[in-house]
């Protein structure tokens, strides 16, 4: 596992100056973000994506199923002296909420999800009039699209494309690496809930979303802050072939609308 996992303060931290330098730069193009805009970040963990919109002093929502995640997003805004609401719940638990957003904030969600379609039904109910979903997702196939990186065996945590193995063979080989059970179903539950981006377009279709921009990134911005590498977009060739690009696009970004 790497330290960035287990250190949640550091994490919160790369989190909020990714957003800073791409997510909202990426969605500010589609969209106008000011301090009347109402954000909204479905499992939000401990709520480092929406850090830059609270210094705009946008108001945000965070909702997670972890209280211990919302428990630290209260103490790291308190701590960063920042205004945010947070909830613990299961999202689908929540039927209403105080106000409708313009922007929900969906970052690496989507592939823990069993019911894509569902959610992406019901999440239009939060969403304001000409409201904006920005999903992010790493696609299934590339080389750690099943989080393998969070193992605490730190040979197979560096194991790239493992997750592509059947089920039962992919769970005897966590065992034998020493991954504890808890561990080993999440990562099961992860395979489980793959999501390559034909997948995700055939949601967007099936639950009648408009697709405003999508960017495929063969360098994940993300890895900017976690490994100091330069974000590269995956060339547009390789990113309009079906299923192959799915091995090189180590996140997706999409802009929708209902």
């Amino acid at each position: 596992m790497q330290q960035r996992h287990e250190n949640r303060k550091a994490y919160f931290q790369e989190l909020a100056a990714t957003s800073e330098l791409h997510f909202l730069p990426y969605i500010h193009r589609f969209t106008s973000v000011t301090p009347q805009s109402r954000i909204l970040e479905i499992g939000c963990g401990e709520g480092g994506n929406l850090v830059p919109f609270a210094r705009l002093s946008c108001r945000v929502t965070g909702i997670d199923l972890s209280e211990n995640r919302i428990r630290q997003a209260r103490q790291f805004f308190q701590e960063e002296g920042l205004p945010a609401t947070f909830i613990a719940s299961d999202i689908f638990q929540i039927t209403q909420l105080e106000e409708a957003f313009d922007i929900i904030l969906i970052h690496d969600v989507i592939e823990h999800i069993s019911g894509k379609c569902r959610f992406l039904e019901h999440i239009k109910r939060f969403l304001a009039p000409g409201g904006i979903l920005f999903v992010s997702f790493p696609a299934w196939q590339m080389p750690f699209g099943g989080h393998q990186q969070i193992c605490r065996n730190r040979c197979v945590s560096r194991l790239p494309f493992i997750h592509l193995l059947p089920a039962g063979a992919y769970g005897n080989l966590l065992h034998r690496f020493g991954e504890s059970q808890a561990r080993i179903e999440e990562l099961l539950d992860i395979q489980e809930c793959r999501t390559s981006i034909e997948l995700f377009e055939k949601l967007l279709s099936t639950s009648r979303y408009r697709v405003l921009h999508k960017q495929f990134w063969f360098i994940n911005p993300h890895y900017e802050q976690k490994f100091h590498l330069k974000p590269r977009k995956l060339p547009r060739l390789i990113g309009s072939i079906p299923h192959l690009r799915n091995f090189f696009c180590t996140s997706c970004f999409y802009l929708i609308q209902s």
